[in-house]
This record gives C-alpha cells, structure tokens and sequence, in this order.
C-alpha cells in the first residue's frame, strides 16, 4: 500500500472478528515499526502481545482504571500489544543528565512515533488497530511480569476489523499550518 493512502485510511479498529494474528505477521509489524525514528537512535520501545484470553480478559476487568469501552474492546482483540519503553535512556545524555528542558518526556514521544509506525504497518497487513491511553501502568505492569528500568506507554488492541469506520471529521489545513 502506498504511504498516503494508507494513512489517509487507517482508522481506529475496536470491533475484531474471531480470527488469530499469525506470529509471522506479528513479527512483521514489529520489524517494520522498528524504523521509527528515535532520540539519538535509542530505540526504547518494545512489544509485549498478550494472546492469551485469561490474560487479555484480567487487563480488561483489572487494568483499565474502571473505562469498560476498553474492557470490551481488549476483549474482542486477537491480541493486547502493550507498548513499553525502556525507561532513562532516551533525552538524556550519557552522563544522566537531560539534554533538553523536554527531559524524560522525549519516552513518550518516541513511543507514539513507534506506536503509530506499528499502527500504519498493521494496517498495511490488513490488521486493524486502536491505541488506547487509559490504563492503569502499574498493574498492567504487574499483570504481564514487565521487566525492571521498563515503563508502559500505550496498549494497543489488535486483530482483523469487522468494522470499516467513516472517516472522522478532519480539521482544516489552515488550522493546523502557520508559516512565518
């Protein structure tokens, strides 16, 4: 799929059919999300994919801080990636002092760029996806044994759309463009 045309129609999947991702594909997504660009080409961001359903179903009733529109959406998935990055490498320098006055935030940044690359490459393989925010770190943490210096970014629900969403309205170009 060309690069436009498969942003302009990525959309937000929360409704799955009952159909398993392949590791193969999986692999895949992954490979081509590791091209996302990075702090110094730190590389922080890392994959966990929950397909077990006792797993995926404990986030959904135990994670989610209460917000049950993503109780069912992990539900219905093929798979939960948790996004996680590895925590005090990217805005710093070497000898642990931030770079920038934007700190440790530069993490999330790289993990949306990374996370968005996952989505847009998911799409590409026909898988659709969804990234969700509301979650509760710690015990999402807990839940799949993340290792120590890691930290959770994002969860995305994954597997094979039994929805085609409209495309939701668009904010014209000259709200979003200043040039000086």
């Amino acid at each position: 799929m060309e690069a436009l045309k498969c942003i302009e129609t990525r959309r937000s999947i929360r409704k799955f059919k009952d159909t398993k991702i392949s590791h193969e594909t999986m692999e895949e997504i992954v490979k081509a999300a590791s091209y996302a660009p990075s702090w110094k080409n730190t590389q922080i961001t890392r994959y966990v994919v929950v397909e077990s359903d006792e797993l995926k179903s404990k986030i959904a009733n135990e994670g989610v801080l209460g917000f049950t529109y993503n109780t069912g959406t992990i539900e219905r998935a093929a798979a939960l990636v948790v996004v996680t990055m590895i925590g005090g490498r990217c805005g710093y320098e070497r000898d642990g002092s931030y770079t920038t006055s934007k700190e440790d935030r530069w993490e999330m940044y790289d993990a949306g760029v990374a996370s968005q690359t996952f989505c847009l490459a998911a799409h590409d393989k026909g898988v659709g996806s969804v990234i969700m925010g509301i979650f509760d770190e710690e015990k999402i943490a807990e839940l799949i044994g993340l290792e120590e210096g890691r930290k959770v970014a994002a969860l995305i629900a994954v597997g094979y759309p039994d929805e085609a969403p409209a495309l939701p309205k668009r904010k014209e170009v000259g709200e979003l463009v200043r040039f000086l």
